[in-house]
């Protein structure tokens, strides 16, 4: 790792996606295996740091650093001294007094995990910021393809859904185009970043297009808390005109693969039959995280061993 933290793939090079993607590989092997007790942390501590709710990421994090022997701390804002009115900078500098190792946060501002590495001698990692970026889901998302398609140069991969909202979509499109896959998008037009494009994403005009020959095939949960301005007129028009169902999946391929980030919202994204079908690879992506988020902490603190 060239990069003091992990603030988005726009700012990793593709050596550095590559590296993380080949230690997530092995870490995955091991966590097949059972083996949930690594030293390569030992001695370390690492703090998350919410301002939003979150269940996979917050617990994939944890989880990934007290399998490889770290103390791990956890902060959500609601019962923090964010209450009281300090601001991230002087959280930061508490958290940097107590000697922490690694911060992982998550915040409603885009920017924010890039002002904490600004303010903290400990390695940040971005675990999502406002609707910027989510590098480790990203990231995830990518250690899954690889393993399914034994690499990612050349995939297609069609991205559906809330793109606008979503940091998610950002960060895989960053990260794939970088290591050389084709990414397709697809959207209601009030939900589709005008610019998207120029980042290098091939917009599509209908979810046909998106889909048709795609080898990864990727939903993206309708954000509802983060909409105000009625974007559709409601999930079910939404589910029947830009949702993925079988009959839509039909146009990929025929090894293609189902993903979603989750939470799902079962039956507007995707179907059910997808969601729970041989072509599904959410759960895989589950694990994948947490082997991911093992290479990442290990990355960032190996020269101080």
């Amino acid at each position: 790792m060239t990069q003091k933290d992990v603030l988005g793939l726009r700012d990793l090079s593709a050596a550095d996606i590559t590296e993380i993607l080949d230690l997530g590989m092995n870490m995955k092997k091991l966590l097949r295996q059972n083996i949930k007790k690594l030293p390569h942390l030992q001695g370390k501590s690492v703090t998350t740091l919410f301002y939003e709710n979150s269940t996979r990421t917050r617990c994939s994090f944890e989880l990934a650093a007290k399998y490889m022997g770290a103390h791990v701390v956890n902060i959500a804002a609601a019962t923090s001294s964010v209450q009281k009115g300090e601001t991230l900078v002087d959280t930061g500098k508490t958290l940097d007094a107590m000697r922490n190792d690694v911060i992982v946060i998550r915040h409603p501002m885009g920017g924010a995990p890039k002002l904490l590495a600004e303010t903290v001698k400990a390695h940040v990692v971005n675990a999502g910021d406002g609707m910027n970026e989510h590098p480790s889901q990203a990231l995830l998302d990518m250690l899954t393809m690889r393993e399914h398609f034994g690499g990612i140069a050349g995939l297609k991969v069609a991205i559906l859904g809330d793109i606008s909202h979503s940091r998610v979509a950002k960060s895989n499109l960053f990260g794939l185009t970088k290591l050389g896959a084709e990414v397709r998008m697809f959207a209601p037009r009030t939900l589709l970043p005008t610019a998207i494009d120029k980042m290098g994403a091939k917009v599509c005009a209908s979810r046909e297009e998106a889909v048709s020959g795609a080898d990864v095939v990727m939903g993206l949960r309708i954000q509802l808390e983060r909409q105000h301005a009625g974007n559709f007129p409601s999930l079910g028009e939404y589910a029947k005109y830009y949702g993925v169902n079988e009959g839509v999946l039909r146009a990929a391929k025929p090894n293609a693969i189902v993903m979603h980030p989750g939470p799902v919202n079962r039956g507007v994204e995707l179907t059910s039959a997808l969601i729970d079908g041989d072509m599904s690879r959410i759960e895989d992506q589950v694990l994948s995280g947490i082997a991911v988020r093992m290479a990442i902490l290990f990355l960032l603190t190996k020269e101080e061993v």
